[in-house]
């Protein structure tokens, strides 16, 4: 064999070794390279709904990208060392990976997300679906990617009720100077305020102890929270009035999305809105008929170890009062005043196209 075509076969051979050499080796330039772990900001604990569900996006984000992404709920607030808050801030920043947050924790980054918080607005599964998936959720979305947050898609922690150890809630007048336990966000000190209570600002443990001491008389949260903390154990009575929504949102920083291959950011989406569907199905089974009992049981396979709140509150010796749509509408009445200081920050356009969602 001539040497000039040996000589051309080693210079080939040596050409392919180096090449499979640098594709092993330098996976940023031939390869996906991802992180080890990607954070997730969760505010609650891994018992609750929301915490479910957060569990249950890491587990489908891993199947989904075959072990590719791997996410770790860090539960409780822990990365905010429990200023919940922070989260859209610092998710925003890269400081946090991504999150599974409340619309009314992070309205202080995007204050359109207030239009869940206009109380006796929503007040219905029905309504709360159309305004998510309609023009309002889609503006909703549009500016949060101008917030460097990328959403992925919806779940809920459910429609907040109160509760309280004095009266059975059904008029306005029933909260006049009662004390109640709120979250930070400054509507809600509006709507309490203008319904004559008195709305306290305090973190859970801080709150407990207040209810303990007689301090504070009440507070509002999903029943999907009242159950996981035992509320009967400060508060005899509750009142189902679906005063306002507070949906989740799966988020994730927008400058380290924009640099995932389109697969994975498929695979990611696809384990978020699946996610979503379950943590919806937890939140609202036994408070829309069967429909959410059924969707669990049919595509996740899953039983509820408490299907009918209602009647499990009652079990632990509280009374459940549901307002009439008549006692709600006097409810509405009495915060209008709200609606004239919080619809131009929310945005005028931004109401309307939530007001045209629901009537569709």
């Amino acid at each position: 064999m001539p040497m000039n075509i040996i000589s051309r076969q080693m210079i080939l051979l040596f050409v392919v070794c180096i090449f499979t050499l640098c594709f092993l080796t330098c996976p940023n330039a031939y390869a996906k390279k991802f992180k080890k772990e990607y954070k997730l900001q969760v505010t609650v604990g891994p018992n609750f709904y929301w915490g479910q569900g957060a569990a249950k996006f890491a587990e489908l984000v891993k199947e989904k990208t075959s072990g590719q992404i791997n996410i770790k709920p860090y539960y409780g607030s822990s990365l905010l060392q429990g200023a919940q808050l922070k989260s859209a801030q610092l998710v925003a920043k890269g400081v946090i990976d991504c999150a599974f947050e409340s619309t009314i924790n992070i309205s202080s980054v995007i204050p359109e997300c207030n239009v869940f918080s206009l109380p006796f607005f929503v007040n219905t599964y029905e309504n709360l679906d159309k305004l998510e998936q309609g023009q309002t959720g889609r503006a909703l979305f549009e500016a949060m990617k101008k917030k460097r947050l990328m959403p992925l898609a919806w779940g809920t922690n459910g429609f907040r009720q109160i509760t309280n150890d004095k009266i059975a809630i059904r008029r306005p007048q029933d909260l006049n100077r009662m004390k109640v336990r709120v979250v930070g966000s400054p509507i809600f000190i509006d709507i309490y305020r203008q319904l004559g209570a008195d709305p306290v600002n305090m973190n859970w443990g801080d709150a407990i102890t207040a209810f303990q001491q007689g301090v504070v008389d009440g507070q509002e949260n999903p029943v999907g929270v009242l159950m996981p903390v035992q509320i009967w154990q400060y508060h005899q009575h509750v009142t189902l009035w679906n005063y306002l929504a507070d949906p989740l949102i799966f988020y994730w920083n927008k400058q380290q999305w924009d640099k995932f291959p389109k697969d994975i950011q498929q695979a990611i989406i696809q384990a978020a809105s699946e996610a979503g569907r379950f943590e919806k199905a937890l939140c609202r089974s036994g408070l829309d008929g069967e429909t959410s009992i059924n969707i669990l049981k049919n595509e996740f396979n899953y039983v509820m170890e408490n299907p009918d709140p209602v009647s499990y509150l009652q079990q632990n010796k509280m009374t459940v009062t549901i307002l009439s749509d008549k006692e709600r509408a006097a409810f509405k009445k009495a915060t209008l005043p709200v609606y004239k200081k919080w619809v131009p920050k929310i945005g005028k356009e931004l109401v309307e196209k939530a007001k045209a969602d629901m009537k569709k």
